[in-house]
């Protein structure tokens, strides 16, 4: 079993004052400050993305996406920062459904975010689609639509507009996702992988849950777990933690199998290696604890 204790531990012993607000609100549900809320913000664009360390001042979907994440792990999705970016990550879906880093960080952008490469592309679509379907999951639940901080009125006339018609909030990216849904389905290979990154398989697994699309998502699961048994504790974490972000229950067999394998990585100091650097094993535990609480 993976040992909670432990990992809790490793956090409090290593992580800075954000990681261990994240870690507050994952385990008790205890609110940041909003001077340390501000602080998680910090370096927004005006239009509402988050530029990458690697990318000046040029707003990065990726970077963006890691953002929400650990805004996510705050409680803090329904923000008016969070929602900026959002709004900007839907409002940069492209005509055929897909996201892509702007052609200005071509010469800096890393492997996995690179313009103009495929599978980079596959990989920011799945990443944007899975963020874009958590707040809707977290509007739905909020009820009805009221007033929206941060609201879509400033955005340029596109396929959000057909999303409030319902008056709910949940609603507010269907149109933006169920287009990037089609343009995912369509890449799926028969053998339940995608011709990109291994992350593309359990974000997408994950949101086609939240659509309904319960053979596509049952198929990839096939795919990860021949893959399982030698997957990264990032891996494992980060397919736990999608999964379990959007409802998939906590006895599923490929959370079974997820969890097993973070019990079998789990380091004698309660943390878990990253595949970035270990400057991000707290992140990475972070994750786990996502999964398994």
């Amino acid at each position: 079993m993976v040992d909670l204790d432990a990992a809790i531990g490793f956090v409090v012993a290593h992580g800075d004052a954000v990681e261990r607000a994240r870690l507050s609100w994952l385990r008790a549900g205890v609110a940041p400050s909003p001077e340390l809320l501000d602080s998680a913000e910090v370096g927004q664009t005006p239009a509402g993305g988050w530029p990458a360390v690697w990318g000046d001042d040029v707003a990065s979907v990726d970077a963006t996406c890691f953002r929400l994440a650990e805004l996510d792990d705050l409680g803090a999705l329904g923000r008016p920062a969070a929602r900026r970016a959002l709004d900007w990550l839907a409002s940069r879906q492209q005509a055929d459904g897909g996201w892509e880093e702007d052609p200005a960080l071509a010469e800096d952008a890393p492997w996995w975010a690179r313009p103009g490469d495929p599978e980079a592309r596959l990989y920011l679509t799945a990443t944007v689609t899975f963020w874009l379907t958590v707040a809707d999951l977290d509007a739905r639940a909020a009820g009805p639509f009221g007033h929206r901080a941060a609201g879509r009125t400033d955005l340029a006339a596109g396929p959000l507009d057909q999303a409030t018609s319902s008056g709910y909030a949940g609603s507010v990216y269907a149109g933006v996702v169920q287009t990037a849904v089609q343009a995912l389905v369509g890449q799926l290979q028969p053998d339940g992988t995608f011709p990109s990154y291994l992350a593309v398989g359990w974000l997408s697994a994950a949101v086609f849950h939240r659509q309904e699309l319960f053979y596509e998502s049952a198929r990839i699961q096939v795919a990860l777990a021949d893959r399982m048994p030698k997957l990264s504790p990032a891996n494992a974490a980060s397919l736990a933690a999608a999964l379990r972000r959007v409802g998939v229950d906590e006895q599923h067999w490929t959370l079974v199998a997820a969890r097993r394998r973070l019990a079998e990585t789990q380091r004698s100091d309660g943390g878990w290696e990253s595949d970035d650097g270990h400057q991000f094993d707290v992140h990475t535990t972070l994750a786990a604890i996502r999964a398994c609480r």
